[in-house]
């Protein structure tokens, strides 16, 4: 379900910066809308319910995995808020530059998760799955 979710969100990654990179801000600020948009709820579902109800059953807070995750959230957020100042001024160049570096830091984090920290979650949660769907998909 998450992987699939990362599937989405680099899809519209990818969107966006073909867009920028042809010069079509119209087509760039709608991407770049449901992009943001794809990537806020899909770290609500990891950060609010998926690692909220993994600590919780584990105990493993404060420095565990769940803590990196969220860490790597805040750095893409952040180059985030940077693609949109870019996107803002029409900045194609630095538009594409802070994509690269998110492109090279989602490839990274999306691995860790799916090859460690799914696993996990699967394992720990198991019991649990149909009710954490259920309040996946009731985000918007």
């Amino acid at each position: 379900y998450m992987g699939r979710d990362h599937k989405a969100c680099d899809e519209a990654f990818a969107h966006v910066e073909v867009t920028v990179a042809d010069r079509n801000w119209t087509a760039a600020e709608t991407g770049f809308n449901t992009f943001c948009k794809r990537m806020f709820r899909h770290f609500a579902m990891e950060e609010d319910i998926l690692f909220s109800a993994f600590e919780d059953e584990t105990g493993m807070t404060g420095g565990g995995p769940t803590q990196v995750m969220r860490s790597e959230h805040m750095q893409m957020r952040a180059l985030i808020d940077e693609m949109k100042g870019a996107m803002d001024a029409r900045d194609a160049d630095r538009y594409l530059g802070e994509s690269e570096t998110l492109l090279i830091l989602l490839q990274q984090h999306n691995m860790k998760e799916e090859s460690m920290m799914y696993q996990m979650i699967d394992q720990a949660l198991a019991p649990h799955v149909a009710e954490l769907l259920e309040r996946c998909n009731a985000l918007e």
